[in-house]
């Protein structure tokens, strides 16, 4: 019999908690947004033209909170600014802290050149002080004559086409912090920072289309079962090769059967059973994949196509942050001795407690709400308010 109980007396808590399962969530959703709007600004997938602009305040929102679990997790968040001012080549969080920076700008000079147009309109509608800040963020600049929209058109397509490598790698550099730490074998693989990458990328889509299902309901983005279906069947894409990947990492750890595979295979067959064979691969992936497949396999009518769509984005998020779930938390399980194994039960109530947890993934959809409010964004059917695609036109339909 072999024995599994033994961890070192320094080596029995979790460090990184919930927290660090929230961020790469809510990074992830950033990234699959940003991507909608790189397909149609950059590629020129015209079905995606109602939600383009919408999925850049999307992914805005969601970039804008991300570092908040992050600095709620550091012992002393004041000190967070401390990798840009002093800066260490080194730092893999430097690093981090360069690329969301960059990105952040990046993508706010998109929104900007994006969304100008409803600015302006909005400040024209406005008064008071509302009416003085608008004008400040327009440089007091109101023209709307053909000239400006294409300098903004072109400014949208290049600002995208600079953002779609940092994204990249903003999204997949939390993976390559987990791949490159050699000391945890459940971690440390190659194909880390492309599982990371790709399962944020099926997060988002699902997001957005989950959100273009709800706005576009009540009226305030166009409606478009082309871009409905083209939401979902990229959604099936991403997640098909999710599926490759996971299998191939896992293939991986069994073909090399290395010194750590015992605790590895022990970890899956005991403290990760239920949340990764059971909530993440099969209620999670296998029901999410499932319905996906049948609503294009089925060829259902646009009521019955959209609910279907509606219950497997809900899945693939749920699969996606047990995704990260069983990364984070489950990599700490084992202890460094490799024979034994730790609990964890996040409470309600913590400073990294499952309320705040909750509270950090929802506050992007306020952050959202609250930009669409005071922006008076008009619905993207309004051809007045839309930024046209400079790139190549195409009305070609995924299948």
């Amino acid at each position: 019999m072999i024995y599994t109980e033994f961890s070192f007396p320094n080596d029995s808590h979790i460090i990184w908690s919930l927290m660090i399962v929230t961020y790469p969530f809510i990074s992830g959703i950033m990234a699959g947004a940003f991507s909608i709007a790189a397909l149609y600004f950059v590629f020129g997938m015209e079905n995606l033209k109602p939600v383009s602009r919408f999925s850049l305040l999307v992914s805005f929102s969601f970039l804008v909170c991300a570092t908040l679990p992050l600095l709620n997790h550091l012992g002393h968040p004041e000190r967070a600014l401390n990798v840009i001012i002093m800066p260490n080549h080194r730092s893999a969080i430097g690093g981090f802290g360069y690329i969301y920076n960059i990105f952040l700008v990046i993508l706010a000079l998109t929104l900007w050149f994006s969304y100008r147009e409803d600015v302006i309109r909005a400040a024209e509608a406005a008064g008071g002080l509302k009416k003085k800040i608008l004008t400040f963020m327009l440089l007091w600049n109101l023209g709307k004559d053909d000239d400006t929209r294409d300098v903004d058109r072109r400014l949208v397509f290049i600002l995208t086409a600079i953002g779609i490598p940092s994204m990249a790698v903003l999204s997949g550099y939390v993976g390559f912090l987990f791949g490159s730490l050699k000391s945890n074998p459940w971690w440390s693989t190659p194909l880390m920072p492309f599982v990371f990458f790709v399962s944020g990328i099926m997060s988002g889509l699902a997001l957005v289309l989950l959100l273009y299902l709800y706005l576009g309901w009540y009226g305030y983005l166009e409606k478009s079962y082309k871009c409905l279906r083209t939401l979902s069947a990229l959604l099936w894409f991403s997640t098909a090769l999710y599926i490759i990947l996971e299998g191939v990492e896992l293939l991986y750890f069994y073909y090399e059967s290395s010194d750590a595979w015992f605790v590895i295979s022990t970890l899956l067959l005991t403290k990760l059973k239920y949340s990764f064979f059971v909530l993440q691969l099969g209620i999670g992936l296998g029901v999410a994949f499932i319905l996906l497949s049948a609503m294009f396999a089925l060829k259902l009518e646009e009521p019955s196509f959209a609910k279907m769509a509606a219950v497997a984005s809900i899945y693939i998020l749920f699969e996606v942050w047990m995704m990260r779930w069983n990364i984070v938390i489950g990599g700490q399980l084992f202890s460094k001795s490799y024979v034994g194994f730790r609990d964890f039960h996040p409470g309600w109530m913590e400073k990294e407690g499952i309320l705040v947890a909750i509270i950090f993934t929802v506050l992007p959809l306020v952050v959202l709400f609250m930009v669409t409010r005071f922006l008076g964004v008009r619905p993207s059917g309004d051809e007045s308010a839309q930024i046209d695609n400079p790139g190549v036109n195409t009305d070609e339909e995924l299948p």
